[in-house]
């Protein structure tokens, strides 16, 4: 027999925890206006929150658009594959090799806690569950309800907070430090320094990282609090940015190396090896050169973790500056920087030493 009824007497997280108590399997559907969700439960656990196929508006191949794990590319080839076969996204996606079993699992148990936090804040609607509707595909997730649904709530109390901080869509964000080579970062807020640069507005910046909604909002967060970023302005809604267009976020399995990302680049090295500076370089941290202009300070450390990433990859440090211009690594008025850098390297090409011109 189904189970129906109205949210206003029983919210969705109270009938999900009946559900996971009494171990219940099959499909509960909750409506509010013109929202609609989907829980699959088998044996008091979520296994999904979509529905068996591929909708238009499905909610995993939706999150892996925004988090950038799939290219328009790779969108525009599954949804051929979808057409001429009619096979489930998940089964797509595992055969099509576009992700393993382990990968596409932590994106979907990702996913199902994007949507439990949307429909616990639901305080009207209708649900029903239907025991005779089941999720006939292998489970690749089997959440704990009682689990999922205080992680849910955990973010739904915090996204409030990033409401009281982020209250403006519009500030601009800027970085105001890099953090330790030591801090645990994960790859998508590593990405995230290469796409604040003091342009573009929390909103942009927001839409542009590879991450959800509440996850990028909890990153930016953090950055704030760790003094890592800094407000830095405002810019009035449809005021264009700057001549460089909006933020763009690189695909991560685009092969490029722009410029504005070195610093992410850097980060990436040092969580993996440390970052191993030459004899001669200037001070690692920027306060303890107060006689420098803030902006020449940033150039030389740009231009230290492009040094870096050469001896990384080619296992000496280049002959001269011009072979980091050269491969592009920096661009030539990097290499100018503060009116001209003195730049050697020791034989061998293990050291080196780089200085500028005394304050004028």
């Amino acid at each position: 027999m189904a189970l129906q009824g109205n949210l206003r007497d029983f919210a969705a997280t109270e009938i999900l925890q009946l559900l996971g108590t009494q171990k219940k399997t099959g499909c509960l559907t909750l409506e509010w206006n013109t929202e609609r969700a989907v829980v699959y439960v088998q044996e008091g656990r979520i296994i999904s929150t979509r529905r068996p196929g591929m909708a238009q508006d499905d909610p995993l191949l939706r999150f892996l658009l925004k988090v950038h794990r799939l290219s328009k590319e790779q969108h525009r080839g599954i949804l051929t594959l979808q057409r001429e076969s009619n096979r489930d996204l998940e089964d797509l996606l595992l055969n099509g090799r576009y992700l393993d079993q382990e990968e596409l699992a932590a994106y979907v148990e990702r996913q199902i806690l994007d949507d439990l936090m949307r429909i616990t804040r639901w305080e009207n609607g209708a649900y029903r569950f239907d025991p005779s509707h089941r999720w006939n595909n292998p489970p690749l997730v089997r959440l704990n309800i009682e689990g999922a649904m205080i992680e849910a709530a955990r973010r739904v109390d915090e996204q409030r907070r990033f409401v009281s901080v982020f209250k403006d869509p519009h500030q601009l964000l800027g970085v105001l430090d890099l953090p330790d080579p030591t801090e645990p970062l994960s790859d998508e807020e590593r990405e995230l320094f290469g796409i604040i640069d003091g342009q573009h507005t929390v909103a942009e910046v927001v839409e542009a990282a590879p991450l959800s909604e509440y996850e990028a909002y909890e990153s930016l967060f953090r950055m704030l609090d760790q003094r890592w970023l800094e407000f830095v302005g405002r810019r009035d809604p449809g005021v264009s940015a700057s001549p460089t267009g909006p933020a763009k976020a690189v695909h991560p399995r685009d092969k490029v190396r722009p410029l504005n990302e070195l610093a992410v680049a850097a980060i990436v090295l040092a969580s993996f090896a440390g970052l191993r500076f030459g004899s001669g370089l200037l001070p690692h941290a920027a306060a303890t050169a107060p006689e420098r202009d803030p902006f020449i300070v940033s150039q030389v450390r740009d231009l230290r973790f492009a040094l870096e990433l050469y001896r990384r990859e080619r296992g000496s440090y280049p002959e001269k500056l011009s072979d980091l211009v050269e491969d592009r690594w920096i661009d030539p008025a990097q290499a100018r920087v503060g009116g001209g850098v003195e730049y050697r390297r020791d034989p061998g090409g293990l050291d080196y030493r780089l200085n500028l011109p005394k304050s004028r």
